[in-house]
């Protein structure tokens, strides 16, 4: 085998790099708008150019989308969520619905298991936050509560490759509008079980509740038959 000595890294994808750390480290959260490109350039020092072939390659990643007229916003937190992203766009809700059930039972059964004091105060933190965006009625803060809530669940697993993954995964399912739909039209469905079955340690009772909870909403569901 020949080696190569290794090249330094491009100008570029040191811009790309920096540009990914803004979004990856929240200070660019999702759907805000990045700065123009006149100001990055300035900002990092660096030729107008080179920002925007930084931008595209981030906007061919799925991270940034550029809307003409408007400017650039960022689209997904990291390129997997970009990825899964394009995929939710092109799926049947039921299909969707399907895998966060997978995500979000399984995560249950191992927060009953595995949940701390702090994971227990972040749960009852969340479902009120849940149970007040219902009680006001706002669609958008609803779905954003309900994921909160979730995502609470989710890191109480204390395993690290789900919270990455389901992360990725709520971040593509927060853009499916479709989905948010439906999770309003179904709100009604109490998540108090879960949080005090996991509280208390139950497995099976925190199973059966977050399989009650995505069952209702599954079963409103009617897929469409593909045919090819």
């Amino acid at each position: 085998m020949t080696l190569r000595t290794a090249r330094r890294s491009s100008l570029v994808d040191q811009v790309i790099e920096q540009l990914r750390s803004e979004i990856t480290g929240g200070t660019w959260p999702l759907g805000a708008k990045i700065p123009a490109e006149p100001v990055l350039s300035e900002t990092l020092g660096v030729g107008r150019n080179t920002v925007r072939e930084a931008v595209r390659a981030l906007t061919h990643a799925g991270l940034l989308e550029s809307r003409q007229g408007d400017g650039t916003y960022v689209r997904a937190v990291s390129e997997l969520s970009g990825a899964v992203r394009r995929r939710l766009e092109t799926a049947e809700l039921v299909e969707i619905l399907e895998v966060r059930r997978g995500f979000e039972v399984e995560a249950a059964r191992l927060a009953a298991e595995r949940r701390t004091p702090e994971d227990i105060a972040a749960i009852t933190t969340a479902l009120a936050g849940r149970n007040a965006a219902w009680a006001a009625g706002d669609h958008a803060v609803f779905v954003e509560a309900d994921l909160a809530f979730h995502t609470a669940v989710v890191d109480a697993t204390h395993n690290r490759v789900l919270t990455d993954l389901y992360r990725d995964f709520s971040a593509a399912l927060r853009a499916s509008i479709g989905a948010a739909g439906i999770l309003l039209e179904h709100a009604d469905v109490p998540h108090g079980p879960i949080a005090s079955a996991i509280e208390a340690g139950d497995v099976t009772a925190a199973t059966a509740a977050t399989h009650a909870c995505l069952d209702q909403i599954l079963a409103s569901t009617k897929p469409r038959v593909r045919t090819t």
